[in-house]
Parts: C-alpha cells; sequence; structure tokens
C-alpha cells in the first residue's frame, strides 16, 4: 500500500482484519447456501389423513345445516336436529382417536362445548361459529390440506359433471334429475342462494371425497383429486348466470380489491356469505368467476401475506413433531418471502400494526429457539394470524389506493437509495475537491458494476434459480458489514488528512501519490457495495408492489419511481455542489464524519439482516428503535454498532495524535 497513506495502528488493522474475516466467512456461507438442496416435510400420518379431513367435514355439515333444524331454541325438523347432534358427537370421537397433537386436549375441549351448545338449542349464528372456529383450530392443529396444490383443470368439469352428477342433481343443478324422484333427503339443489352461500368449495370437495352417510351421496373417491376440485368449483358456480360471471371478470381484471382472494386456499374455503360480509356484494361475482377460471387466481402469484401464514401454519406443525430448525427455517421464511414484501404498504396505511407484526414474529422465533412448549408457540403463531388478517384487510380496504402505491413507490427507492447516495456522493465530491477526476472511473465502475451484477442477479432468481428471502437478507449482511470495514478505512485516511498543513501544497505534489492504487480501488469497492446491497432488494420489493397495486395502481407506482429518483438526485447535486465551496480541511473532517456515520448504520443494518436470515441469534433488548439510522433493539445490533463506534473513535484519536507529533 502507498506509503502516503496514513495507515491505520495495529490494534485497529487487528480488528479490522477480524471483521473482514468473519465477512468474507460468511458470504462463503452464502455462495454455500445458493445450492439448492433436498428437503422433504414429514409425511402426514395416516390417522391425520383419513380422520382429520372427517372431523372437518362433520363441522362443516353442523355449520351449514344446524341453523334449519332450530329456530328461537325450538326445534323445527328434529329428524335434522339428531343427525346434527350425532355428527357433533361423531367429531369428538375422531378427534380423540387422532395422533396425539399438543391442542389434542383443546379441540375436543371446544367440540364438547359445540355440542353442549347443540344439545342446549342455542342460535343457529352462535353454533355455525362455533363449528367453524373449531373446523380452523382442527386444520391448523393437525396441517389439513384444504386448497388443491394448483388450480384444477375445468374444461372437462362440465363432462365430467353430466356423468357423474347430472342423473341426481340435474343437467343445471337444481336436484331434479331423473334418479332424483324418491330420493330422501333430496339432491341438493345448487341454485338455492341462502344454501350455498354457506358452503364453500372445499365443503363440497370433502362431500364428493367422503360422500354423505345415510344419504345416497356416494364418495368419488375413484376421480382424481384435481377431477373432485373441478366438480366442486363447478357447483359452488352454477347459480351465476352469464352476466354476474362476465361482471366478476371485468372487475377481477381491473385489479379491484385482489387481495379479497390472494391465493387458492382463500377462493375455495371462504363461504360466499363470509365474502360478502367482508368485501360487499360485489365480490361474489368475482369468486364465481375465479371459481370457473381458477388459473386467473393462480397467474396472478401467490399473495405476500397468505404466503406468511402458511409458511407459519407449517412451521407449528414442524414444532408440533419435534423438528425445531425446520420450525425456525419456516417462520423465518414466513417474514423473509411473506411479510417483509408488504411491509411499505403497510407501514403507510397503519405504522404501529407494522411495527408489532415485526415484533412478534421475531418473538415467535425466539420461542421456537428456546424450546418453549408447543401450546405457547401456537398461541403465538394464532396471535400472529390475527395481525395478518388485520393487516389484510388494511391492505385490502384501505391499502393500494393511488396515492398509497404512490407513496409506497416513493419511499421503497427513497430509503432504500439514500445510503448509497450519501456514500457515492461524499466519494465523487472528494475525488472532485481534490482535483483528480481521472479518480471518478473507478467510483463509476463500482456502481455500475453493481447495476450491472444486481440486474443479473434478479434476472437469475427470477429466471432460472429461486434465490430465497433468507439468501437475499444474508447478502445484504454479508456486504453491509464489509461495507462497514471499507467505510471505517476510507473514513480514517480522510480525517487523517483534515489535520494536515499547507493544503495548496499537498494537493499539488501530494495527492498523485495519496491518491495510490489502493485507496482508488477502495472507492471503487465502497461503491459498488453501497450500491449492490440495495439493488435487489428495491427490486422484489417493487415486484411484490406491482402485484399489489394492479393495473390501476401503475400509474402511480412509476410516479412514485419517478418522484423518489429525482429526491436522489437532487440531494446528490446538493452534496456535490456545495461541497466544493468549503475549505479542504473542514471538507475532510465533515466527509470523515458522514462515511463514519454511515459505517455505524451499515454495522447495524448488517447485523439486522443476519439476523432476518437466521444467520445470527436476536436477543431483543429494552431499547429505541431508529431504522434509519441502522439503530434496532437487539444486543446483538447494539453491540455492532458499538463496536463499529469504537473504532470510529480510535482512529479519530489516533489521527489527533499524529497531528499533534508534527505540529
Amino acid at each position: 500500500m502507498n506509503s502516503a497513506i496514513a495507515p491505520f495502528p495495529r490494534s485497529v488493522r487487528r480488528l479490522l482484519a477480524s471483521m473482514l474475516t468473519l465477512c468474507c466467512t460468511l458470504l462463503a456461507t452464502f455462495a454455500m447456501a445458493l445450492v439448492p438442496t433436498a428437503t422433504q416435510a414429514a409425511p402426514e400420518t395416516a390417522a391425520a389423513a383419513d380422520a382429520g379431513p372427517t372431523v372437518v367435514h362433520l363441522l362443516d355439515y353442523v355449520g351449514v345445516d344446524y341453523p334449519g333444524t332450530v329456530k328461537d331454541g325450538k326445534v323445527t325438523d328434529a329428524g335434522e336436529y339428531e343427525e346434527q347432534r350425532e355428527f357433533v358427537t361423531q367429531a369428538i370421537a375422531l378427534l380423540g382417536q387422532m395422533p396425539p397433537n399438543p391442542a389434542q386436549a383443546g379441540l375436543q375441549e371446544k367440540a364438547r362445548r359445540l355440542l353442549a351448545l347443540v344439545e342446549a338449542k342455542a342460535a343457529g349464528t352462535e353454533v355455525s361459529s362455533a363449528a367453524a372456529a373449531l373446523r380452523w383450530d382442527t386444520i391448523r392443529a393437525y396441517g389439513i390440506t384444504v386448497a388443491p396444490k394448483r388450480a384444477p383443470g375445468m374444461a372437462t368439469a362440465a363432462k365430467l359433471y353430466e356423468a357423474q352428477c347430472a342423473a341426481c342433481h340435474g343437467a343445471t343443478g337444481r336436484g331434479d334429475g331423473p334418479a332424483a324422484k324418491g330420493m330422501d333427503p333430496a339432491p341438493a339443489n345448487f341454485h338455492d342462494a341462502e344454501r350455498m352461500r354457506s358452503r364453500s368449495a372445499y365443503g363440497l370437495y370433502n362431500t364428493l371425497t367422503l360422500g354423505v352417510a345415510g344419504t345416497p351421496m356416494p364418495a368419488f373417491k375413484a376421480l382424481s383429486d384435481d377431477e373432485r376440485w373441478a366438480l366442486a368449483l363447478l357447483a359452488a358456480s352454477m347459480r351465476f348466470g352469464p352476466e354476474q360471471l362476465q361482471a366478476g371478470e371485468h372487475a377481477w381484471r381491473d385489479g379491484g380489491n385482489r387481495a379479497a382472494f390472494a391465493g387458492l386456499k382463500d377462493l375455495v374455503t371462504r363461504t360466499p356469505g363470509e365474502t360478502v360480509a367482508r368485501h360487499g356484494e360485489a365480490m361474489e361475482s368475482v369468486q364465481a368467476y375465479l371459481s370457473t377460471h381458477p388459473e386467473a387466481l393462480q397467474a396472478a402469484g401467490p399473495d405476500p401475506l397468505t404466503l406468511a401464514r402458511e409458511k407459519l401454519d407449517e412451521s407449528l406443525q414442524r414444532y408440533q413433531r419435534g423438528d425445531r430448525e425446520g420450525a425456525r427455517q419456516l417462520a423465518i421464511t414466513a417474514y423473509l418471502e411473506g411479510f417483509e414484501l408488504v411491509e411499505n404498504s403497510l407501514d403507510n396505511v397503519d405504522g404501529p400494526l407494522r411495527v408489532e407484526i415485526e415484533r412478534e414474529m421475531m418473538a415467535l422465533r425466539g420461542a421456537i429457539g428456546d424450546g418453549q412448549a408447543a401450546d405457547r408457540v401456537a398461541a403465538q403463531v394464532g396471535h400472529i394470524h390475527g395481525l395478518l388478517e388485520r393487516a389484510q384487510s388494511k391492505l385490502s380496504s384501505e391499502g393500494l389506493s393511488p396515492t398509497t402505491a404512490f407513496l409506497s413507490s416513493l419511499l421503497i427507492l427513497l430509503r432504500e437509495g439514500l445510503e448509497a447516495v450519501l456514500v457515492l456522493a461524499a466519494i465523487i465530491a472528494f475525488v472532485r475537491k481534490t482535483g483528480r477526476r481521472d479518480a471518478l472511473v473507478y467510483v463509476h465502475v463500482g456502481w455500475i458494476a453493481a447495476l450491472a451484477l444486481g440486474v443479473l442477479t434478479w434476472w437469475v432468481a427470477s429466471r432460472l434459480v429461486s434465490i430465497s428471502g433468507a439468501n437475499r437478507e444474508l447478502t445484504e449482511g454479508v456486504t453491509a458489514l464489509i461495507a462497514s470495514g471499507m467505510l471505517l478505512y476510507v473514513g480514517y485516511w480522510l480525517h487523517s488528512k483534515s489535520y494536515a498543513q499547507a493544503w495548496q501544497h499537498f494537493i499539488r505534489d501530494q495527492v498523485n501519490a495519496a491518491l495510490g492504487k489502493g485507496t482508488l480501488w477502495a472507492m471503487a469497492a465502497v461503491s459498488f457495495l453501497a450500491v449492490y446491497r440495495e439493488l435487489f432488494e428495491i427490486i422484489l420489493f417493487y415486484q411484490a408492489l406491482w402485484v399489489q397495486a394492479g393495473p390501476a395502481g401503475h400509474t402511480a407506482v412509476l410516479a412514485g419511481i419517478g418522484a423518489a429518483a429525482a429526491a436522489l438526485a437532487v440531494l446528490t447535486w446538493v452534496i456535490l455542489k456545495y461541497s466544493v465551496r468549503l475549505p479542504i480541511g473542514p471538507f475532510f473532517a465533515a466527509t470523515a464524519g458522514l462515511l463514519a456515520l454511515l459505517a455505524v448504520v451499515f454495522a447495524g443494518n448488517g447485523v439486522a439482516a443476519l439476523q432476518e436470515a437466521g444467520v445470527i441469534g436476536a436477543r431483543a433488548v429494552n431499547f429505541v428503535a431508529i431504522p434509519l439510522l441502522g439503530v434496532h433493539p437487539t444486543a446483538q445490533g447494539l453491540a455492532a454498532q458499538a463496536f463499529a463506534l469504537g473504532l470510529v473513535m480510535l482512529g479519530w484519536l489516533q489521527a489527533r495524535r499524529s497531528a499533534a507529533a508534527k505540529a
């Protein structure tokens, strides 16, 4: 290294060497993490596979049929009432036969309370609500599959219906087929709006799969899973005419309220009545259209919040099976691949809710890592589910208006690009100030290479290899820590020069030696790292925002990008323009201070990214959170920033001693 560059004291060099060695080790870990590995979830036990769907099926029937058997505390249909009572009794028995599960006793107790409600002839709405709650608790506890893995092929659904169902249910689904005469009970009428509003496509699928005991309705297990789903979706949409389906199609293609159906699970498990209650009458026609064209829903891509909920459920299932590490990784995925992608949008609608969800998801990972009781982990997952439902509601009803889409787009680029712009502007201003414009080539090579590699990384991730959120955060964390070390180096060099005398003589005679190859390439590396660490994450955030905004909000997203880019350009211009007017000594001191501050910020954000990736632990402490300054209330993050700050102070003291010795 050129002798004109003031070196770190030996103690500082050792500390920096340790930091860079750690960063390189983590980078190697990241490279290994990109190699795909084959992991398979533990198979569902046979008992759960058989009994679980039957319990859900029975509870679904109770929720739909019980309200018609009791009115004002009096039985209106004794036969139907006894059947509902028997269904709940069977559900209690089946829950007792299912594999051991920490939630099993609680499920049985809830089932007994449901039976007590039925025997007390409680109101239909109360029994239906209790049956629905127990049904979902059972699904979550045992990981029962309630949605197709892919959109079922609807092209052959009509022919399947004609061959398998029309004889009883009629050609148009009104329950008037030639074989229906004399049947008791009569075949279902799929045009009965009141009844069908209480039936989900999943309930119809279960009926096709399991049949209905004591009735002529058989189980259609000879049909494939895809065929049964196609028939269920067809039956769910038969009462809707062409005009309603067309209206639903137009509403869906216009992008209005797409978050109401974030995935196939929402489509098949939600009853039309629930859809109307949550999103209004118009969304019932959207659900009908999607039932006839489920491929349109799948083409829209996975919704981040839906993905987060699914991964949380999988995490709980793994934990209940004793797989703590698998549960922890899934909890990390729920955040990185799911919730993190809507953080910016939610922040503009309900900032405190965003903070609470982030905190609770971190606490869940801590509970899993500490090996807490399974029921406590289950309670935590349930709590987060409730928070995510609130977030979904906020984003559906309030979120992704043109104003919100614009603000989200503006803040993504402004927030993520601010650190990179400050670093680049400070380095460019320094080079211009010293008159070494030829050194600008190194700075420009750095950030242009970062842009090229960022675009290439995005292309590889979207076309060839699926780069997980954990690897994304690992990349950001490692590059942030390396950048922090490089900023400390460059900042120390600048600060040491702020004490020199006769600056005009230094610039004229010494700048060529001072700006040796080592320093030039260090500046190129800093400009590369400052840009690359943000770029890939920015692209992923905009991908998620583009889907959430829908066609109606795309203009607002583009406007937000333009406004943020303009703001960053103005900020760069201001720094470059006014820095030229500063005396050289104070300029070097101010630039060194800025780079030192950014080094501390990068250290905090780097550790936070590695915590989100699950590489290092996160012990929460009672401290203020200032993400803009890299301050996150964890012991590890604060320790990293304290370490970086200590290096800054050590370098400052060394520079003062050197200046005093020269004086």
